[in-house]
């Protein structure tokens, strides 16, 4: 028989080769998108808000090589500490060009400040779940998984969507899977995993996913063209890792951060999270908080950024053909004037 240890050793192992095939899949979304906003310039320095596995940083690297600049520095702040070891290896060869934060990507004016730098050049935030946290059973993110509904994207910290299930009401529920799931059946829903929780039904992100559907009428259940538990996973994840609220920190720290020419590029999956985005970036090309604002509004204020796509930019179908959750990926990008 082995020790705990052996057994603890063993499992770490395949928890790293695992993780190790997963880095190897990964696919970064709006790659070549992305890269066409970035022109490297000497002493560039970029933040990575969302390093995941690296495949960003990892292409924005290169292309500072490939036009001969040398000195362009990155820091790659992440909430997840598992998917920044993997980047961290991932990135050797560029050492010392790359620094490494674990820390969610509103304290990014505190990260940049421990490096002693002033602001950043390019700054990019991939939101939403990576591939690693997908394909990992035990993260409970996946509707196929048969590991407890975790979905924390930072394991050290706040409560699991198994506990919120377990201690919100049906009605604190409806209210989650409505207004970040934006689920027309949220009623429906909510009743149904309160009643299996009571149950003791829901053991697995697999028996969650399971009684979400089973709440569809069965009409409903055979048109639809996703998962029925789709909106329902990502509610609980978004509400579990306070994502929204992030997202808004972020954004109005990531603007003040910005040198002069600086662009700001944020890729989401949601739709609210996009929304967000949208109208944040109107707000401060407009110059003032006012939704609505003309350019040159009354209020005098300057305008803190100048936006630089009209409209998100989509994947094709080249990309999304090879990497199917590419498919709902919206880049919004915007830049600081004065350059």
């Amino acid at each position: 028989m082995r020790s705990m240890t052996e057994e603890g050793h063993a499992g770490e192992r395949n928890t790293d080769a695992r993780a190790a095939r997963t880095a190897g899949m990964h696919l970064p979304v709006l790659t070549e998108e992305v890269l066409s906003f970035f022109e490297p310039a000497p002493g560039f320095r970029c933040l990575d808000a969302t390093l995941g596995l690296g495949g960003h940083c990892e292409a924005l690297l290169r292309k500072a090589r490939a036009a001969g600049v040398r000195d362009v520095q990155v820091l790659g702040m992440d909430r997840d500490a598992e998917s920044l070891a993997l980047a961290q290896i991932r990135l050797e060869s560029f050492a010392p060009a790359v620094h490494f934060r674990h820390s969610l990507f509103s304290e990014c004016a505190g990260a940049l400040a421990g490096l002693g730098w002033e602001g950043a050049d390019f700054i990019l935030a991939d939101l939403g779940v990576s591939s690693l946290q997908l394909d990992c059973p035990e993260r409970g993110f996946s509707m196929q998984a048969d590991a407890p509904p975790d979905m924390r994207m930072d394991r050290s910290r706040g409560k699991s969507a198994a506990e919120l299930i377990n201690s919100l009401s049906t009605q604190d529920l409806r209210g989650i899977i409505r207004n970040r799931g934006e689920d027309p059946l949220a009623g429906r829903i909510a009743g149904a995993i309160s009643a299996a929780r009571d149950e003791g039904r829901i053991r697995s992100a697999r028996d969650l996913a399971g009684v979400v559907a089973g709440a569809y009428p069965p009409g409903r259940r055979a048109a639809a063209r996703r998962h029925p538990a789709v909106r329902t996973f990502q509610a609980l994840r978004m509400t579990v890792n306070d994502e929204l609220d992030e997202l808004q920190s972020f954004l109005r720290a990531a603007t003040g951060l910005l040198r002069p020419g600086g662009r700001l590029l944020v890729i989401a999956f949601h739709s609210l999270e996009d929304r967000a985005v949208k109208l944040f970036f109107r707000e401060q090309a407009a110059g003032c908080r006012r939704p609505g604002a003309a350019q040159a509004h009354a209020c005098g204020s300057a305008a803190a950024l100048r936006i630089l796509t009209g409209k998100p930019v989509r994947p094709g179908a080249a990309e999304t053909s090879v990497n199917r959750r590419a498919a709902s990926a919206r880049l919004r990008v915007a830049e600081r004037p004065g350059a």
